[in-house]
């Protein structure tokens, strides 16, 4: 015995269909393999990043944006040009218009003091900041935090989160 599926569309689904259908949204995709940029004030430069593959996207409607499908890596320097910290991840998208870039998919930041890993991290570039919706913080002294509404200002010099759990190890002798 074979089981016989039926479906039909009323005339209402098919108007609906041709309603959105007739929303042409058109883009045009510039392409750019291997690219390098240099973040820079005042001739400092302050960091480097890299995308394997770089879309410049200008839809017909709505605002212009630059994906990153093949990850991005960012370093961070100090004004002696010191490595100071990395972000990586294996997406990214930066909004112009929003002022904001949202790395996703294995989101690591790392410092000397901290290791984030995420699968969300936005920058507002407006605000300096970056904010996650959650998070681990790993520092290097073994402890692990469970962060939630996690934010740290641009040069992540500092974070702050809510709701944390996790593990600490504490130096010296507890007997009382």
């Amino acid at each position: 015995m074979i089981p016989l599926f039926l479906s039909s569309c009323n005339e209402d689904d098919l108007k609906k269909a041709a309603k959105i259908s007739a929303k042409k949204v058109t883009l045009t995709r510039d392409r750019s393999l291997r690219v390098d940029i240099t973040f820079s004030d005042s001739a400092v430069v302050k960091a480097k990043g890299y995308a394997p593959v770089l879309d410049q996207v200008n839809p017909s409607e709505g605002s212009k944006y630059q994906e990153m499908p093949g990850g991005v890596k960012i370093t961070f320097f100090d004004p002696l040009q010191k490595v100071t910290g990395t972000i990586t991840s294996d997406y990214a998208i930066r909004k112009e218009t929003e002022g904001i870039t949202i790395f996703k998919k294995n989101v690591v930041v790392v410092r000397e003091d901290l290791t984030f890993n995420t699968e969300e991290l936005t920058w507002d570039e407006r605000k300096k900041k970056y904010f996650s919706p959650r998070g681990i913080v790993t520092r290097p002294d073994g402890t692990i935090l469970n962060a939630v509404n996690f934010s740290a200002p641009e040069d992540f010099s500092s974070v702050d989160f809510e709701q944390g759990s996790g593990e600490t190890f504490v130096k010296g002798d507890l007997t009382p």
